[in-house]
Formats: structure tokens, C-alpha cells, sequence
């Protein structure tokens, strides 16, 4: 037998793998000798059909079954001891298989198409620079939080015309699009001027024409709170009519203690003074998770920039059309930057574990699960209350769909560690700018 390996173009190579007769015939007469003690034909005694008839009768078949089991386990050793990182799996020549003679062939020539990773260079070092950009929490955010939640604990009463920060729901349709939504809520605050001037005064029962690009602030509400798709927005032309069914008008919550105890625990704040503060904590938590999801996705992007990786696209566009039942080529062709995106991390992010040493050792496989489990149950607070249970519960987890679970929080625990890593090794800048200029710059991503 023998296996090779011709690279073609674009990171792409044809495996050829020569299979003699003398690979595959011992392994077919074990299979013969086998079959004839156990087979049981009519005209001879168990266990005495003569080999040659067994041959005459199964011997195409123990062919195919020995060298497809020759092929599997010296590709999958070629593929495996191979310097050259190889990506998704090894695709048969089709054209060439159909093209084998078993009934007369003895030795036998198999194709394979092959993809794989160029070699990169990468240092992660202080040269490499990303900056931070910090969101400021302004008077005018901690302003609209507070009105928030006052109006999220006030007291709601139905009224039969709309005003001023209502909240109105009713049935949205565009007849184009095929869109019947029977309980949509829209809020007046996200109205722009246009309809603000539209919906108030309105009653229940009235219907109102609306544009989605012009009636709210922000031009995606509308798909947020229907659920619709931007094809259906596309096929209506952003325009539909909406029925008022019913109008909510809120009377915000009191500044007091109750509301204070409600928004952060009993006695967490005292005054209104501490409320505000307390607001601006957790707004500012909420922003830095935004802030650091940026850096991450800035990070990303410059080592991916960095390291200049090749890949083999049309294999891989192939591979997936092949392999995945529900792919087609249109779907491939729409989804495959962000395939290939997410293909060039994985493999930088190999490479500097492999370089580092960095492993997810079982102990922050369990730390990670159980802390998966506690926001579940509402936060670590509950974690007294389960006691030893949790450990029984985060085992149960880890062992579930066949060991799935183990490997997917322990990818979760190694990516996160990874990231930590860079996060020490490469220059960051932090920058303060405002949330207009923060969602700006998330805009042009």
C-alpha cells in the first residue's frame, strides 16, 4: 500500500492512496474462513460450507468491507501524523470511484480532496495595540435608567386614548408581507416627533398607517418588538397599519424606600441620593460587559489581521454543502465569511494554547458549570441553599448528551482562559467616550 499527497492550488491537495491485493487478500481470507464455520446453507452441515463456495458467493463484498477498512484507518493515520493542518474532512473523487472494476480489478487506486491551513506567524505581544473604549455613564443615562424603573414598579391603568409616554398595543398587518401580529406594544417614548403626533389623541379601535423608518427612533424597533424578519420588512415596504386593541397609561413609582428596597434589596440604599449612585454602578457594570465584548471582538479581529491565514474555500464551501444534510450552496455562499472568521480563531487560538500550554483542568470544568447552574436558579445567592446538591447537579450536567456537555464547557472554560492570556500580553488602551459614539462604532463592525 502506499498513500501520497500532491498539493493543487488554494491550499488544496489530492491524497492518493494504492491499495495491492496483497494489502487487502489476508484480511479476506480470515473473513472467508471465518464465515464458513458459522454459515448455515442448505445442503451442508453448520459450520461446513466449503471456503471456495463462501469466496464464490460473499468474496466481492469482504473486499470492499476489508479495504474500506484498510483505507479508513491509514487515511485517518496519514491525516493524523501529517505536519500540514488539514480542515474539515478528506471528500472522496466520486468520478473515480464509480470508475473501479471489483469484479476484476487487483489493485485498486482511491482519490481524496483535501483542504487545508497555511502556516502562520503570530507574536502576542505589547506591540500589539487595542483600545478600550469605555462608555460614560452621563447624567442624562442615569436620568432615563431611574424613569425607567420607576415606570417598570408603577402602576398601570387602562385608558381609552392615547397620551403622552403611553404604552399602546394592537394589531400590526401589511398584507404584502404577510405579516398578522396580534399584540404588539409599542412605546411612546421610541416614537420620533412624526409618531408621537400620530398615535397621540388616538382611541382604542382606531387604525394607524405607520412607517417603520419613520415613526420610531430607532429604524429596527419595529422588527424587535413583532419579531418580524428584514425580508418581511423589505416586502412591506416598512409600511403597515395598526389597530389599537388597548393603552396602557403608566403612573411611575414613587422615589422611596419601597421602590429603593424593590430595585436592590432591602436597606442596599436609603435615599434617593444612593439610589442614583447605586443606578450608575450597575448601568456602568452594563456597559463594561458591552465594552469588553467590544475589546474581545477587536482582538479577534486584529490577531486574525495579524496572522494572514489562507484557507481552502472552495474545499471548505464544498465540505459543508457535502457533509450537513440541511446546506445548500446559497446558504454557504451567505454565511461562510462568518464560518471562515470563526474558523482562522479557532486555529489562532490552538496555536497559542499549544504554545503556552495553556489547559482547562476538571476542576474549572466544575467551577464553570456550577456556575452556569447558580444563574439559572437566579444567581450565587441560591448557591447556600443547594448546598451539596449543586455539585450532584453539575456532575449530572457535565455527563449529560454522551459527554457533549463536558466538552462544550470545557471549550468555554479554554476559550476564556485564552483570551485572559492576549488579554495580559497585548497593549490596552482604554479611551471614555459616550454611548452614541460607543454604538457608532459598534454600527460600522
Amino acid at each position: 500500500m502506499d498513500i501520497s499527497l500532491d498539493k493543487t492550488e488554494n491550499n488544496e491537495a489530492l491524497i492518493k492512496i494504492k491499495v495491492n491485493e496483497e494489502d487487502y487478500q489476508p484480511g479476506v481470507d480470515q473473513k472467508i474462513k471465518e464465515y464458513s464455520k458459522k454459515a448455515n446453507l442448505k445442503g451442508f452441515r453448520p459450520g461446513k460450507v466449503p471456503p471456495g463456495l463462501i469466496k464464490k458467493m460473499y468474496g466481492q463484498s469482504f473486499v470492499v468491507d476489508e479495504i474500506n477498512k484498510i483505507l479508513s484507518e491509514n487515511l485517518s493515520k496519514y491525516i493524523r501524523e501529517s505536519d500540514l493542518q488539514f480542515l474539515g474532512e478528506p471528500l472522496p473523487v466520486r468520478e473515480e470511484m464509480s470508475q473501479l472494476d471489483w469484479d476484476n480489478q487487483k489493485d485498486f487506486e482511491f482519490k481524496y480532496d483535501v483542504g487545508f491551513a497555511g502556516d502562520f506567524d503570530l507574536k502576542v505581544d505589547k506591540k500589539l495595540k487595542v483600545d478600550f473604549l469605555k462608555i460614560k455613564v452621563d447624567e442624562k443615562t442615569v436620568d432615563e435608567t431611574v424613569d425607567n424603573v420607576r415606570r417598570q414598579f408603577g402602576e398601570e391603568s387602562a385608558t381609552e386614548e392615547v397620551a403622552a409616554d403611553d404604552n399602546v398595543t394592537g394589531k400590526l398587518v401589511s398584507s404584502a408581507a404577510e405579516v398578522d401580529r396580534d399584540e404588539v406594544t409599542i412605546d411612546l417614548r421610541e416614537c420620533q416627533k412624526a409618531g408621537n403626533n400620530k398615535l397621540i389623541g388616538a382611541k382604542v379601535g382606531d387604525t394607524i398607517t405607520l412607517d417603520s423608518k419613520k415613526f420610531f427612533t430607532d429604524s429596527d424597533y419595529l422588527a424587535r418588538i413583532s419579531g418580524m424578519t428584514e425580508d418581511q420588512l423589505k416586502a412591506a415596504k416598512n409600511k403597515f397599519e395598526f389597530t389599537i386593541s388597548a393603552i396602557k397609561h403608566i403612573v411611575p413609582a414613587s422615589l422611596d424606600q419601597e421602590l429603593f428596597d424593590k430595585t436592590f434589596g432591602k436597606d442596599t440604599v436609603t435615599d434617593e441620593a444612593g439610589f442614583r449612585e447605586k443606578v450608575r454602578e450597575t448601568v456602568a457594570g452594563n456597559y463594561d460587559r458591552e465594552s469588553s465584548q467590544l475589546f474581545e471582538y477587536k482582538i479577534k479581529e486584529l490577531l486574525r489581521d495579524k496572522a494572514k491565514i489562507t484557507l481552502p474555500d472552495n474545499f471548505l464551501k464544498r465540505w459543508l454543502v457535502e457533509t450537513n444534510e440541511n446546506m445548500t450552496e446559497e446558504l454557504v455562499d451567505r454565511e461562510y465569511e462568518m464560518y471562515n472568521k470563526e474558523l482562522q480563531w479557532s486555529l489562532i487560538s490552538s496555536q497559542i494554547a499549544k504554545g503556552q500550554e495553556i489547559k482547562a483542568e476538571h476542576e474549572e470544568v466544575m467551577a464553570e458549570a456550577k456556575m452556569q447552574i447558580l444563574q439559572q436558579f437566579g444567581g450565587p445567592a441560591i448557591a447556600e441553599q443547594l448546598g451539596d446538591q449543586l455539585d450532584q447537579f453539575a456532575n449530572n450536567y457535565l455527563q449529560g448528551e454522551n459527554g457533549d456537555n463536558y466538552m462544550k464547557v470545557y471549550n468555554q472554560v479554554l476559550s476564556n482562559k485564552i483570551m485572559t492570556y492576549i488579554k495580559e500580553e497585548i497593549s490596552k488602551k482604554e479611551k471614555e467616550v459616550s454611548l452614541d459614539d460607543f454604538q457608532k462604532q459598534v454600527s460600522k463592525l
